[in-house]
């Protein structure tokens, strides 16, 4: 099965999930914009409509789509428009692309469960919309915290 997030730089993003048992395996790229094949640098202009995000393929016998959205929501700011810690722009936006009416589902109840907690003083500006096209990021964007010792 696939989950597609976006929260913040994917560098992080990517690593985090990559190390979680049932995940296996993890792309860095491009989504949710109106350029095809985009580029870092096309993407980083804050012109093209993509989100940084991470394409997760997990089992789902070994982990579920609520346990990888849990991970998801404790390790961003879901309440930070187009914004995570120093990184700005529309590529950095908090998202939850759905592969099917099951994730879209379950993506709202935990979206409007966390709302209802009372985490957060300011409201959730996560979106929850259909994954489009996929475009992954260029090699060194792939692994960049194990390839570069981080």
């Amino acid at each position: 099965m696939k989950a597609t997030f976006g929260a913040g730089c994917f560098w992080h993003v990517e690593d985090l999930f990559s190390k979680i048992a049932g995940v296996t395996s993890t792309s860095a790229g491009y989504i949710g914009g109106e350029l095809e094949n985009p580029t870092y640098d096309q993407v980083c202009t804050d012109k093209t409509g993509h989100a940084e995000a991470v394409e997760v393929d997990y089992d789902p016998a070994k982990i579920s789509f609520e346990d990888l959205l849990d991970v998801f929501w404790a390790n961003h700011n879901p309440t930070t428009l187009n914004r995570q810690g120093p990184d700005m722009g529309i590529q950095y936006r908090s998202a939850v692309f759905y592969h099917n009416t099951d994730q879209r589902e379950i993506a709202q109840s935990s979206k409007q469960a966390l709302e209802k907690s009372g985490k957060y003083n300011d409201p959730i500006v996560t979106e929850i919309v259909p994954a489009p096209t996929f475009y992954k990021a260029e090699e060194y964007h792939q692994k960049y915290f194990k390839k570069n010792g981080l």
